[in-house]
């Protein structure tokens, strides 16, 4: 098998798959080394996958925003059915919890339209399951949307493969070494050769680009809790919103009939395959039974996801100063779904070093935003 490539790729999570594919489809040999059996097992597989305009920083928004476009018109043929699905998401206040809100409100609605302020009684219309006197204020983005992060994972995997690329699981890196202007990566597959490595390695990018002699990039895995529980008979789950705390403390949102949660926890951990520890899903249930009228009496199903994170949690995208042709793919925290497709173009762009699309310079996207160098 020949194992030379102009391009590989770490990592078969969103971030990684879709920058593949887009290197690929530029006419790129590009293979990707996954250390799992399967594609998307770790942070993109456990992700709540919503498409929220008004959710991060205005760096996050302007990439979410280049992005949204390919959610809602994707390539002929990426996918058998739409990527998104209507979600409206609301934003939720205590009486302690509103300035704060009302400054969130105000910092996040960028063009003035996408928001819409809504009083206690709006929000008890908006959603019938919030307990009554609990929220005194809120706002509402109608324009969010869920999104099949299955279908968006393997419609990239398809046009990466029809693009002559090749996935390889079961590849963890071993080690790594650059010589005459190539990598040279060692798996125990064996080793592959290429002129510019990718770390898209989630929560391990910052273990391997000391693998790499790159800089000590600052990046924390943060672990974040979910559980699924049964909704209340007669509440119409479908037709609920996605419901956010002020502080984020808790969301919950609907998930294949029954209740998705989360306490919104930020527990920092090193890499690993998280699982959730028994306090932070007794936290969750407490806020939820607080701020809902429900009376959780079984969990479905619970689980944990790393998301890391930069100290601006603003992601890297470009070459490390330190370490010859080593591109950072890395620190999409809660964000890597949604700003996925923008976040390829911008790598593609930068690694063949040609003028980025029309949807990244529209949205105002400066590359230099989100380099390595704004860090060191």
């Amino acid at each position: 098998m020949d194992k030379t490539f102009d391009i590989v790729v770490v990592g078969a999570g969103i971030a990684g798959v879709s920058a593949a594919c887009e290197l690929a489809r530029t006419g790129l040999r590009v293979a990707i080394l996954e250390m799992e059996q399967q594609p998307g097992y770790h942070a993109t597989g456990r992700s709540a996958a919503i498409l929220a305009q008004s959710y991060g920083n205005s760096v996050i928004r302007r990439l979410t925003r280049a992005s949204e476009h390919f959610f809602r018109t994707p390539p002929a043929g990426f996918a058998d059915h739409p990527l998104l699905s209507p979600r409206p998401i609301l934003h939720v206040a205590r009486a302690d919890q509103a300035e704060r809100l009302r400054r969130l409100f105000d910092d996040s609605n960028d063009d003035g339209k996408l928001l819409e302020w809504l009083d206690a009684e709006e929000l008890a219309q908006a959603a019938p399951h919030l307990r009554e006197g609990y929220a005194v204020c809120g706002f509402r983005n109608k324009e969010a949307s869920d999104i099949d992060v299955n279908a968006l994972l393997h419609g990239y995997l398809r046009l990466f493969r029809q693009a002559g690329g090749e996935l390889h699981t079961s590849s963890a890196v071993g080690g790594m070494t650059f010589n005459g202007g190539r990598w040279t990566v060692e798996t125990a597959k064996g080793g592959f050769s290429c002129r510019t490595l990718v770390n898209a390695a989630g929560a391990w990018a910052a273990e391997l680009g000391k693998l790499a002699g790159a800089r000590d990039m600052p990046l924390t895995p943060l672990r974040r809790s979910a559980v699924v529980i049964d909704a209340p008979e007669g509440l119409a789950v479908s037709d609920l919103p996605m419901v956010i705390d002020a502080d984020e403390e808790f969301y919950i949102k609907p998930e294949a009939g029954k209740l998705m949660a989360s306490p919104g926890d930020e527990t920092p951990s090193p890499p690993c395959d998280a699982a959730p520890e028994e306090i932070d899903i007794a936290i969750c249930i407490d806020r939820i039974e607080k701020a809902f009228g429900l009376d959780v009496r079984r969990i479905d199903s619970k689980w944990a996801g790393l998301r890391s994170f930069l100290p601006d949690r603003t992601p890297v995208c470009g070459f490390d100063a330190d370490a010859p042709s080593f591109f950072w793919l890395a620190g999409q925290g809660g964000y890597g779904v949604q700003t996925a497709p923008a976040m390829a173009w911008l790598t593609a762009a930068i690694v063949t070093r040609q003028p980025p699309p029309a949807a990244l310079s529209d949205a105002r996207i400066a590359a230099e935003a989100l380099s390595p160098s704004r860090i060191f």
